[in-house]
């Protein structure tokens, strides 16, 4: 039986209602494939669909179908140019993609359509944050937490931001909110750790670069610079330990090297640290303290023409350095 052309439309619209409707329930509970099944069949049914559009864009997001969920949000954005979600999503496509520049343009074309969404603005910071852009960042940030005081992701690239030009004091308050809120919030101890060592509080960075080995035991970012502040602090015996596994678990970090070589020295083992600031060197042959710290421990063991050398190599590394400010450092989220 033929249905008539009225009907006919009825039901494929109502298919495509119910497509819709299975896509959003299958985004909901993050079964990707899923939805992007849906709205592909009802974008079949309906291409001029605007949430169609949206929902299977984000569907190949999600799957990392980049190229996929390029086309479509190209298409999509020409099609409905005032629609901020898919500009907001086609910029994610290419921030995922490494294109930054456009991904930047198309967030920030989404934020002047719609301000009044944290997400964007959180976005727009991340991309930022990418470029080593603080102060644009930090910007974009304390819009976000003013729409959502509660996001505590967004305090803590606040206070990385504060930290990172040189506020410490708002971003030690950014990373304690951040922690009142989760507490367990990767990787806030570490930067509240940090925040707090920069300021000369030892001991309270040491507790909080303890609490963060406590989530992520084998993080050699973490380990290291517990490490560090044990060594400054005079715990050599724990600062060793640190060291030792910050060393282990990232061969590729001098600081580690150079911490782990200090502290051995100190500790009286000369060939142990001889043999960490000779790897250090190796890592970073352009670093004077290496040097210095390493004719010393020659002296140890009575070589001291190799240690008058590394005293000579110190002093004219020294002359050439620049000098150097400090900033905030160590992972992101």
């Amino acid at each position: 039986m033929v249905l008539p052309l009225g009907a006919a439309a009825q039901s494929q619209n109502s298919k495509s209602e119910s497509l819709i409707r299975h896509g959003q329930r299958a985004l909901d509970a993050e079964d990707f494939a899923r939805a992007a099944s849906d709205f592909e069949q009802a974008r079949q049914l309906s291409p001029d669909n605007l949430e169609v559009n949206r929902g299977l864009l984000l569907s190949y997001l999600q799957m990392k179908r980049l190229d996929d969920a390029e086309n479509i949000g190209q298409a999509a954005v020409e099609r409905w140019p005032q629609d901020a979600q898919l500009q907001h999503w086609l910029g994610l496509v290419y921030f995922k993609k490494g294109q930054n520049p456009k991904a930047l343009e198309l967030l920030q074309r989404s934020e002047n359509l719609d301000g009044s969404r944290y997400g964007i603005h959180l976005d727009v910071a991340l991309v930022l944050l990418s470029g080593d852009q603080y102060s644009a960042a930090g910007e974009e940030l304390e819009r976000t937490v003013k729409l959502d005081p509660e996001a505590a992701l967004a305090h803590v690239l606040l206070g990385r931001c504060y930290q990172n030009t040189n506020r410490t004091v708002p971003a030690i308050e950014q990373f304690k909110m951040a922690l009142r809120l989760e507490p367990n919030i990767p990787l806030g101890h570490y930067h509240l750790g940090f925040a707090y060592a920069s300021v000369g509080r030892k001991h309270g960075a040491i507790a909080q670069y303890e609490k963060e080995l406590a989530q992520t035991p084998d993080n050699p970012s973490v380990l290291y610079q517990l490490g560090h502040c044990l060594l400054e602090a005079g715990d050599l015996q724990a600062a060793v330990s640190h060291l030792k596994r910050a060393a282990g678990l990232d061969p590729s970090n001098s600081d580690a090297a150079y911490d782990l070589g200090k502290a051995l020295l100190l500790e009286g083992d000369a060939e142990g640290a001889i043999f960490a600031l000779r790897h250090a060197l190796a890592l970073k042959p352009s670093d004077p303290s290496p040097h210095y710290q390493l004719a010393r421990a020659l002296q140890r063991t009575g070589r001291e023409a190799e240690a008058q050398q590394e005293f000579q190599n110190f002093s004219a590394l020294k002359k050439n350095q620049p000098v150097q400010g400090g900033m905030a450092a160590g992972p992101t989220q």
